[in-house]
């Protein structure tokens, strides 16, 4: 089962729970489940219930807080807002390092260990990569090589994360400038193309006048050789005669 199939089988489980509860303390419940599975990566069509959005205006709304954080948020997120936030368990804990490496995964292309190291406070180079291994390639949602000798990690893949308030306009506004700009390059294109048929046209209309020509003046010659032959032969009689008559 690929990632997409099993992110949203469990999208839609967590989704139907989150919906069925009946109080804050599940709707709480759900989000804790939902953030420490381990095979759980998106968010938002949790965060987008309303039963769980009420939560705003409640005692449990840390909740809520940390639901919108593992949704859009990274470790260093989580520990400049510790206070206000429940403390995690270990899974969570795992949870928000592996989407600290996608998030990071889908902005640049080449990740330095230094900067990997820093972001998930890890000691070292043997236990970043035990990490990138174990928990992010095995798990789907990067793929990539570790490069020792140049101390870094080079993206191949990334799975997408839950895309922030405000996002998708920015999205659909950069396809629709990518698009404006292709089917300009096609016009461009398809104008080449004709000018290019066109110069072909001109080419073999030039090419068979100027084989045209050819032949007008081979024939040409071959009648001014033909009508000289005779000319030559009688000169040549003429010249015997007089020989004869000497």
């Amino acid at each position: 089962m690929d990632i997409e199939q099993r992110q949203s089988e469990l999208i839609d489980q967590f989704v139907k729970q989150a919906s069925a509860a009946s109080n804050t303390s599940a709707i709480s419940s759900v989000i804790v489940d939902a953030t420490s599975h381990p095979l759980l990566f998106a968010f938002s069509e949790i965060l987008a219930l309303p039963n769980v959005l009420q939560l705003e205006a409640t005692d449990e709304k840390f909740y809520l807080d940390l639901l919108r954080l593992f949704a859009h948020g990274i470790w260093s997120d989580y520990k400049s807002n510790a206070d206000r936030l429940p403390q995690l368990v270990p899974d969570q804990i795992l949870k928000l390092k592996q989407l600290t490496v996608l998030t990071l995964a889908e902005t640049y292309k080449v990740l330095p260990y230094d900067q990997l190291m820093q972001e998930l406070d890890v000691t070292n180079v043997r236990e970043l990569e035990d990490f990138l291994i174990n928990e992010c390639m095995y798990a789907g949602i990067v793929r990539g090589k570790l490069d020792q000798l140049r101390r870094c990690f080079e993206v191949q893949f990334a799975a997408g994360r839950d895309l922030r308030p405000g996002q998708l306009g920015n999205m659909i506004q950069t396809l629709s400038d990518w698009l404006s700009t292709s089917e300009n390059m096609l016009v461009s294109i398809q104008d080449k193309i004709k000018w290019a048929d066109s110069m072909s046209e001109v080419d073999k209309k030039h090419r068979k006048e100027v084989e045209e020509k050819v032949d007008e003046v081979k024939k040409s010659i071959f009648k001014l050789h033909t009508v000289s032959r005779p000319t030559s032969t009688s000169e040549g009689m003429r010249r015997s005669a007089l020989n004869l008559v000497e």
